[in-house]
């Protein structure tokens, strides 16, 4: 899969196993996703276009894996388990939060990464991030200081991933900071900076800053053709 995503386009595309991953997470191993994979599976469509996000779903957080990865990984804070499925092929912009993600491929699919002491003065230019290919079955551990967004998909079919993240984050802000300058004007939701590009409507119509500078890069996917 990897060298066939590699012969269609013109950026390099990592397996999540390359040492190059490190400064940007770990592959979480120990954890049996099983259970939240099967549900996944079962229960949650790729829309027809665009990506749908759901920052916690009672059913994967009642599960007991929720408990293992709040503990082992989280070190007990509170959690929540969404998943976002879509078929987004675009880089779009970026994203981070003050806490690790945690991502299980459900499907295989790519994640594009930056790094946030890349950003200078609240932009982020193409060329600097690094596209890694995760396969289905792994689960991976992104750092508070990795960029990132939704996933890209390697099929038509599109991608399926389980997000889990600090309780609350990726919801509405409660009480937006008042001075928007500096690293505030980034902060879009609840633990969320965003750093969109601009031609990425639905973003920008949330206010996000237009932080993306460059091509909106479409990473090519594997048909049948």
């Amino acid at each position: 899969m990897i060298e066939l995503l590699n012969a269609k386009n013109d950026v390099t595309i990592l397996p999540v196993t390359d040492p190059a991953f490190a400064p940007y997470g770990r592959i979480v191993e120990g954890i049996d996703f099983s259970a939240a994979i099967a549900y996944m599976e079962q229960n949650t469509p790729v829309p027809e276009s665009g990506n749908i996000y759901v920052p916690g779903d009672e059913t994967l957080e009642a599960l007991p894996v929720c408990e293992e990865v709040r503990r082992s990984v989280f070190g007990g804070m509170p959690i929540q388990i969404g998943y976002c499925n879509g078929r987004n092929s675009t880089y779009n912009g970026f994203e981070y939060h003050k806490g690790s993600e945690v991502n299980v491929a459900v499907t295989d699919f790519m994640l594009v990464l930056g790094h946030v002491w890349q950003i200078r003065d609240n932009r982020f230019y193409v060329g600097e991030e690094q596209v890694f290919f995760i396969p289905a079955g792994t689960a991976v551990e992104m750092y508070a200081t990795t960029l990132h967004l939704s996933p890209c998909k390697v099929t038509p079919d599109g991608f399926k991933d389980i997000v889990i993240l600090p309780r609350g984050t990726n919801t509405p802000l409660a009480s937006p900071p008042e001075d928007r300058t500096g690293e505030n004007r980034l902060l879009l939701q609840t633990n969320k900076w965003v750093l969109s590009h601009p031609d990425r409507e639905p973003l920008m119509k949330q206010g996000a800053f237009p932080g993306l500078v460059g091509e909106n890069k479409e990473l090519k996917y594997i048909t049948n053709d």
